[in-house]
C-alpha cells in the first residue's frame, strides 16, 4: 500500500501536535472566510457610497480606514473586496484542478505515448510568461471576474498535472494498484477511485499554493485595469486608483495591500501546515 497519509488522519491529530503554522494559518483563513460571507452585514456603509464632503478623511472611528477620492469609506470597500478576491482565488482553482488533476492522473497512469503527448502540451502551455499569457486569454473578450478566473485556472493547470502525475508515478508500484490490475478494473474505476484518493493529500498542498498565486495575479491584473473593472471594491483597483493620491491619502493603497498581505500568509501557512501533517517524511519527524 502506499504510504501517504490519509486526509481522515487530520481528524485524529490532537491539537497539541498540529503545527503551529497550521493553527496559525487556519484561524487567519477562517477570519477572512468569515468576513467575506458576512461582509454585506458588517461594512459600515455600502462600498459604492460617496460622501463627497469627506474626500480623503483619514483614518477615525467614522471612517476605520479612511476615504479615498471620491468619499467612499476604505474599510467597506476592504470588506467587499475580500469576496471578489477569495472568490477569484478558489473559482481559478477548481478550474485549475479541473483541467490539470485528470490529465495527470491519465498521463502517470498511462505512461508512454500519452504521458509524452500530455505532458508536452503542458510544458508547452508553462513556457509561456503567466502574466502575458493571461493577458492574451482576456484580449479576446471584455475582463469580468469569472473570465479572469477561468484565464488563471487554465494558467495553474499546467503545475497542477505536473504534480499529480508525479505523485501518480510513485503510486503505480503499490499493492493496491497491482490488485486493481489483477481484478481488470476500468480505466475510469483506476483513475477515480483508486489513484484519486492517494493523491488528494499532496493536491489540498498544492492547491493552497495555486490560490495564493490566484489572488496575487488577480490583484496584478486588476491593478494593471485588465482584471474586475469600476467601480467594482477590488483590492488591485484599490491599489491602483491610490497610487495617484500616495503622499496626501497613503491609507487608499496601503490598507488593500495590508489585507492582500495578511491574505497571502495565511493561506501560504495553512499550506505549509497542511504539508507538515500530510507529508509521512515530515510527520515522522514530528
Amino acid at each position: 500500500m502506499t504510504d501517504a497519509v490519509p486526509v481522515a488522519a487530520l481528524t485524529t491529530i490532537s491539537a497539541r501536535r498540529l503545527p503551529g503554522a497550521l493553527l496559525i494559518g487556519g484561524a487567519i483563513v477562517l477570519v477572512l472566510l468569515a468576513t467575506a460571507a458576512l461582509a454585506q452585514y458588517i461594512a459600515p456603509y455600502p462600498f459604492d457610497q460617496m460622501h463627497i464632503r469627506d474626500r480623503f478623511s483619514p483614518p477615525s472611528l467614522r471612517y476605520l480606514a479612511g476615504t479615498d477620492e471620491y468619499g467612499r469609506d476604505v474599510f467597506s470597500r476592504l470588506l467587499i473586496g475580500s469576496q471578489l478576491s477569495l472568490l477569484l482565488g478558489v473559482t481559478a482553482t477548481v478550474i485549475s484542478m479541473g483541467f490539470g488533476v485528470p490529465l495527470g492522473l491519465l498521463a502517470g497512469y498511462r505512461r508512454g505515448l500519452v504521458d509524452e503527448a500530455i505532458m508536452r502540451v503542458l510544458d508547452v502551455m508553462m513556457a509561456f510568461p503567466p502574466i502575458l499569457l493571461v493577458l492574451l486569454i482576456l484580449a479576446i473578450t471584455s475582463p469580468s471576474l469569472m473570465k479572469t478566473a477561468f484565464a488563471i485556472g487554465v494558467l495553474s493547470a499546467p503545475p497542477i498535472g505536473r504534480v499529480t502525475r508525479s505523485v501518480t508515478l510513485d503510486l503505480m508500484s503499490g499493492e493496491f494498484m497491482e490488485a486493481a490490475r489483477a481484478r481488470g478494473e476500468r480505466l475510469w474505476y483506476v483513475l477515480w477511485r483508486e489513484l484519486l484518493p492517494n493523491v488528494w493529500p499532496v493536491l489540498m498542498v498544492e492547491a493552497s499554493l495555486r490560490v495564493v498565486f490566484a489572488v496575487l495575479l488577480g490583484t496584478v491584473l486588476s491593478f494593471l485595469g485588465f482584471g474586475v473593472q469600476p467601480p467594482a471594491a477590488d483590492w488591485g483597483l484599490m491599489i491602483s486608483n491610490g497610487r495617484g493620491f500616495v503622499t496626501m491619502a497613503p491609507w487608499i493603497s496601503l490598507a488593500p495591500g495590508i489585507a492582500m498581505g495578511i491574505t497571502v500568509i495565511g493561506i501560504s501557512l495553512l499550506g505549509d501546515g497542511l504539508r507538515e501533517v500530510l507529508d509521512p517524511r515530515l510527520s515522522g519527524r514530528r
